[in-house]
């Protein structure tokens, strides 16, 4: 028998405290990564104090390029690269080599659960038993934490079978866009999860792509994925973005002011909800379809400068079947 469950999904928090979250009931709260803006310790720890406020049972994390002191090899680099930082001034500011890992193994006991990149298995305490792959890896030549060259790619190995994607970075195609109009998700990403057909995969790290959609795969699967092949558009459905929320040119006085009571009803709720079960409106297919999430955070305008969190639904096979 299938369980209801529900996720409470957020990424990109930059080491902000989110208000206005705490009163929301979630099994499972997932955080897509940038729990800071520069990886300082005191970021990690306002980043923590936040996860350990939510009320769900299990929080998993996983890191973003931000987050480079959790990636031992580039913080190494970094350092080494910068010969006049004392060695008392980083421990300061972005703690000793390994500290933050040692900072999220205190906070197991409050449900809080680091996660590296590879598959994972959980029995939640609804009774539905979950497999999660994770990926902290991005393309880009920055410098960051956990980035790779672009022209190289990365073997993300999503099995079938794994219930929910979470990954750093969008796969190419889908909510990638940035504002100057180019496409930053990763190809073999995509690949992946067009081959795996996960229930869910939620990322952030593209900010203004924030939103979600339930996309329904075509039947056969292209030997190269492709946003452009693989995706059956006229089936698919556009849950929520941000341009259902944010005026633009083309808004008359009475769209503005619809998307202003939206925007304001949602800053009062503190998330926003999509279901997917069995007698909603929008029932997910296991193996058909794929609910995509950009769950970012942080926000790129004035007047809307902090996005919600999204409260999704999903049904899960039990610990019991």
């Amino acid at each position: 028998m299938d369980v209801k469950t529900r996720f409470l999904i957020l990424s990109d928090t930059h080491g902000e405290n989110i208000p206005n979250i705490q009163h929301i009931d979630a099994d499972v709260a997932i955080h897509c990564g940038d729990l800071t803006d520069e990886s300082k310790i005191d970021e990690f720890r306002t980043t923590l104090e936040l996860l350990r406020s939510i009320n769900a049972p299990l929080k998993l994390v996983i890191a973003g390029n931000h987050d480079f002191t959790t990636d031992i090899s580039i913080f190494k680099k970094r350092v080494a690269e910068n010969p006049d930082l004392q060695p008392e001034e980083v421990e300061k500011f972005y703690g000793g080599f390994g500290e933050v890992h040692q900072l999220f193994e205190e906070a197991r006991s409050d449900g809080v659960v680091f996660l590296e990149e590879g598959t994972h298995r959980f029995e939640l305490g609804n009774g539905a038993k979950l497999t999660v792959y994770a990926s902290p890896y991005t393309p880009s030549l920055s410098g960051w934490g956990y980035q790779y060259n672009p022209q190289e790619g990365h073997n993300f190995t999503i099995e079938k079978g794994v219930d929910i994607a979470i990954t750093h970075g969008p796969p190419h195609g889908i909510m990638d866009l940035t504002d100057s109009r180019l496409r930053v998700g990763c190809p073999q990403l995509f690949g992946s999860v067009a081959r795996a057909r996960p229930k869910l995969h939620c990322f952030g790290h593209i900010h203004e792509e924030w939103g979600a959609k339930l996309v329904t795969w075509r039947e056969n699967i292209s030997e190269v994925p492709s946003h452009f092949t693989d995706i059956d558009n006229e089936r698919s459905k556009i849950i929520g973005k941000l341009s259902n929320l944010h005026s633009t040119k083309f808004d008359t006085p009475e769209t503005v002011e619809e998307k202003s009571t939206k925007r304001a009803a949602l800053s009062h709720e503190g998330y926003i909800k999509t279901g997917h079960c069995t007698g909603d409106e929008n029932p997910l297919r296991a193996g058909e379809q794929t609910l995509f999430v950009n769950a970012a955070i942080q926000g790129v305008t004035e007047e809307y400068p902090m996005h919600v969190p999204w409260l999704v639904e999903l049904e899960l096979p039990g610990r019991f079947q």
